[in-house]
């Protein structure tokens, strides 16, 4: 690196992608993300051309939860006390093994039960994968730079949300198979692998222990609720997926409530994913938040507020627009997460931290679709939605309240930048 000072992050809507590491992080993943997306496009089409049957859509996920939800922890604790490149290129050869399978069963329209059990694999190696791939980025860029890394992260996401189930859709409709879209996920492995070995990095200062993973996973716990910031900033997005998600219901306001086909329907499913990349996009070109905390809050608030009115119109754009302005602010709370988990977590606890973090988040996403199936049954779409939304006002009232940490948190930004530029 250059001892010439870099361009202050505020001031540079492009900070953490003038680190050639950060660059190669972030294509790698934004091509693995386009791949995984297709094939919860294909597997979901697979399984429900051969079976007609719903429940093996919802097994879908809860087989891939269920190892996150068992051996996320671990995951954490084994990020912490290896070599996290080296647990990452493992999980995504795993990964790629499993999507190779999958083509193999899909080919040879192999038994279910052994395609449960591939997505149950996947679901492991991602327990392994996501704690330590998360923990990179602080190995690769200074602690400045974390706003921009997480906002460009995020963008990265959403936008790979929207082109995934596109071009895996497309892909079905021209080979009429979903065999092919499991070799594109693993050729997009291969490229997040490819990018991962020409990282440089930073290399980490491994010390001994004797602790044990029981021990060290307590310590992390120990850790989240020592830091009530982090811990309330994880709980409000837990509590605005599995609340105020309507996801899940779209169909049926599709069907029943706007009365449009499935073009709109697809509209609808891209709009939150599109005022998200908006959000992220703009949050690139301003300054870190100055009132970090009370932005997150009101962000959770407009978030409810958003999701009652998409209850109670009967209006197509309008409703698409709060979908779009859902995925937008949702997007702040996901950044301001994302930002404090990065700057706030000793290095030696990453993993741990970032397992909680995917269980929290992972497990309130399955758990969403279950409550928002649950309460349409009994409160119709309209009324799940409108409950949802007011349960999410009434959450943060009670989380802002419980943590005046978090309504007093200013600034996300580092105290100073250091005397540093990125690399070529």
């Amino acid at each position: 690196m250059s001892s010439t000072p870099a361009p202050l992050p505020e001031r540079d809507p492009y900070a953490a992608l003038r680190f050639r590491d950060f660059r190669l992080l972030i294509i790698g993943r934004f091509i693995a993300q386009i791949g995984e997306m297709t094939v919860s496009v294909g597997i979901g089409w697979e399984l429900y051309a051969r079976t007609g049957d719903a429940l093996a859509l919802g097994l879908i996920g809860l087989v891939q939860i269920l190892p996150v939800l068992t051996f996320g922890l671990y995951g954490g604790y084994i990020a912490d006390r290896y070599d996290r490149k080296r647990i990452v290129l493992i999980s995504q050869m795993v990964l790629i093994a499993c999507s190779l399978a999958l083509a193999v069963l899909s080919l040879a329209q192999g038994p279910l039960v052994l395609i449960y059990g591939v997505l149950a694999l996947i679901g492991t190696a991602r327990a392994f994968n996501n704690p330590a791939e998360g923990a990179l980025t602080p190995l690769i860029i200074p602690e400045a730079y974390f706003f921009s890394a997480a906002a460009w992260s995020s963008s990265v996401w959403q936008l790979s949300a929207i082109i995934g189930p596109a071009v895996g859709g497309m892909i079905i409709g021209l080979a009429g198979s979903a065999t092919f879209v499991y070799l594109l996920n693993a050729a997009a492995g291969g490229v997040l692998i490819a990018a991962i070995l020409l990282m440089r990095g930073t290399p980490r200062a491994y010390t001994a222990t004797t602790e044990s993973p029981l021990q060290a996973v307590r310590e992390g716990w120990r850790f989240l609720r020592a830091t009530p910031t982090i811990l309330a900033a994880i709980s409000l997005d837990m509590v605005a997926v599995l609340l105020g998600g309507v996801t899940f219901l779209l169909p049926i306001f599709a069907a029943d409530i706007l009365y449009t086909d499935a073009l709109g329907l697809g509209i609808m499913r891209a709009a939150s994913s599109i005022g998200a990349v908006a959000m992220a996009i703009y949050l690139t070109r301003r300054p870190p938040f100055r009132y970090a905390g009370w932005t997150m809050l009101l962000a959770v608030v407009g978030f409810g507020a958003a999701t009652i009115a998409f209850g109670l119109s009967t209006s197509f754009w309008f409703s698409v627009a709060m979908l779009a302005l859902l995925g937008a602010l949702d997007n702040v709370s996901v950044v301001v997460r994302h930002t404090l988990i990065l700057m706030h977590t000793p290095d030696a606890m990453r993993g741990r931290v970032g397992a909680v973090n995917s269980i929290f988040i992972g497990a309130s996403n399955e758990l969403g679709g279950f409550e928002s199936g649950v309460a349409a049954r009994l409160l119709g779409a309209v009324g799940a939605a409108v409950f949802g939304g007011v349960g999410t006002i009434v959450v943060t009232g009670i989380v802002a309240w419980l943590s005046p940490q978090l309504r007093r948190m200013k600034t996300l930004a580092p105290a100073a930048v250091p005397e540093t530029t990125p690399g070529p």
